[in-house]
């Protein structure tokens, strides 16, 4: 039944593209939307069209693995379905979810067919039965929720990127199974789960966050060392485009690669993922 279900719906900014998201979820699904921001218009709005909805302001920006922690824990359903506000749902594609759940008890996630370029992706000797992966894309993960008691959701050290390739190698180190299912079509639009006006200061963002979690994620799991050599070629990339770019004046260039090389510096130093859109 769909008391079965929680969907989590971490956001930030997002209100232009949400709607879509929430119109796709059927009425009886119980939503909650965790708003990285304290904006009450939001909240009301979205409450108001949709009784099935809940909406937690938090305040601050607390980024994707650690605003879906929070949305989780609120959870009492026996599953939760995380989708980014940018994620259209077809129509059977939570009760294909139940579904699955349903024949295969023993899963940690399930992860949909994956929609790029508008259209579906189609897998090499594809068949409409379920395949077991080491990994699903993060923009729509079914959890089963039992399954993690004991891993825990998302490391909350990564703001966001490589959050959900963390998690799912966590799920295969405790030998829980993660499946991909053909039969669940979502569409992504992708990289534009905020509104349109602050793209440049989240472009700002993400290169700074993507290389913070790419030395920190390497880190984790292959050692210091060996995480230096790896990212060691962006940040002397880094240095000569920040050059470059000074030199032929270009600032909006030069500003992008000193957020490359400011993350990438301050996880190597090991200090906290602690950059943040500067939106008000």
């Amino acid at each position: 039944t769909y008391h079965d279900i929680t969907v989590v719906i971490t956001s930030f900014r997002s209100e232009t593209k949400i709607f879509d998201c929430l119109n796709s979820i059927k009425p009886e699904v119980k939503v909650l939307i965790i708003e990285n921001s304290n904006n009450s218009d939001f909240k009301k709005k979205a409450e108001k069209r949709y009784p099935n909805v809940t909406c937690y302001l938090s305040d601050e920006n607390l980024g994707y693995a650690k605003g879906n922690n929070f949305g989780l824990k609120k959870v009492k359903s026996k599953y939760a379905l995380i989708i980014n506000p940018d994620a259209v749902l077809e129509q059977d594609a939570i009760d294909n979810f139940l579904i699955s759940a349903k024949n295969n008890q023993d899963f940690a996630i399930i992860g949909p067919y994956i929609q790029e370029n508008n259209a579906f992706k189609t897998y090499s000797n594809r068949k409409q039965e379920l395949k077991e992966v080491n990994s699903v894309k993060g923009f729509a993960m079914f959890f089963n929720m039992a399954q993690f008691k004991i891993i825990g959701f998302f490391d909350e050290n990564i703001f966001i990127y490589l959050e959900e390739i963390d998690l799912c190698r966590r799920v295969k180190s405790f030998k829980k199974k993660i499946i991909l299912d053909p039969s669940i079509k979502i569409k992504h639009v992708g990289g534009t789960s905020h509104d349109n006006k602050i793209n440049y200061e989240m472009e700002l963002s993400r290169n700074w966050h993507w290389m913070w979690s790419s030395f920190y994620y390497n880190k984790k799991y292959n050692g210091y060392l060996i995480a230096l050599i790896k990212t060691f070629p962006k940040l002397v990339t880094s240095v000569f485009k920040i050059v470059f770019y000074s030199i032929t004046l270009n600032k909006t260039k030069r500003k992008i690669y000193f957020q490359r090389f400011s993350g990438l510096i301050n996880s190597i130093l090991g200090k906290k993922s602690w950059y943040r859109p500067n939106i008000f």
